[in-house]
């Protein structure tokens, strides 16, 4: 780390603090979401006894995205920013892994909980489909990752659109079911999600597209997934160069921010939904 900050003129060096003092915000933000529904119980609703669950789930993808921030790695290129076996990209993409499947969780009981309130038994279906796609979109970014074939993380990142489309349509069928903060609520995740998808649309997914045809272009070699693993754990690239890093820092910079907020708005809403 001293390294880099030997070179403050690097941009890197600013983005990786961003990075580092955004994560220790959220940290705090959990806690202080811990605090506040610790042993906390809402007689009137049965469904709030699901809250610590909620809670759960919120502190994995919380304190998984701040390990990876202040461990940056790209991983189908295999660079990092520091040299330790904690870069390693079969750690980071466990860690990324458990964390966005606890993630998309919440999003599944969210959707569940509010389908039920309103009596859209479609909706409460739809839900259910949420995780077992995004492990699909898992196992397309772990074979990505393994064989450095960007075209299973287009397919990954393609699937995670079609979750959050899905999502966005059963929110807005619910939308005139709930009035006051309900509302609002769901009023402010339709134009996240909108934004969302906009950007996997016309920046992510294509980025992936471009790196695939490119490679096919040049005659990239790609691994088998045997080889992959093995190159997954023992190789990483330490590299401070801000051409290699570019295109990885809009979309780990709201990876690591706003996603991060919404896994932990998810929390608060889960609760304001116990008490409708």
């Amino acid at each position: 780390m001293r390294l880099l900050w030997q070179t403050r003129s690097n941009p890197l060096a600013w983005w990786w603090a961003f990075l580092t003092l955004a994560s220790s915000a959220n940290i705090t933000l959990w806690f202080l979401l811990y605090w506040e529904f610790h042993g906390q119980t809402i007689k009137s609703a049965s469904s709030a006894s699901g809250m610590p669950l909620m809670v759960f789930l919120s502190a994995a993808y919380v304190f998984g995205c701040a390990f990876r921030s202040v461990l940056p790695r790209a991983d189908v290129q295999r660079i990092c920013l520091f040299d330790t076996w904690l870069s390693s990209v079969f750690i980071g993409r466990t860690v990324a892994t458990v964390a966005e499947v606890c993630f998309a969780t919440q999003w599944a009981i969210v959707l569940s909980e509010l389908a039920g309130k309103a009596g859209l038994d479609t909706i409460g279906g739809l839900s259910y489909g949420i995780v077992p796609l995004i492990l699909v979109a898992q196992c397309c970014s772990w074979y990505g990752v393994l064989t450095t074939n960007y075209l299973a993380n287009a397919i990954e990142n393609s699937i995670w659109a079609v979750v959050f489309l899905s999502i966005a349509i059963g929110l807005c069928q619910l939308l005139p079911e709930f009035n006051g903060e309900v509302r609002i609520g769901l009023a402010v995740a339709i134009s996240g999600i909108a934004g969302y998808l906009y950007f996997l649309v016309t920046i992510d997914v294509p980025m992936y597209l471009n790196r695939w045809r490119l490679g096919l272009s040049v005659g990239h070699n790609t691994l088998s997934p045997l080889e992959g693993l093995r190159d997954a754990r023992t190789r990483w690239i330490v590299t401070h160069d801000f051409a290699q890093w570019r295109d990885e820092i809009a979309w780990m910079s709201l990876y690591f921010t706003a996603a991060v907020w919404a896994s932990l708005a998810l929390c608060f809403a889960y609760a304001l939904i116990a008490v409708h």
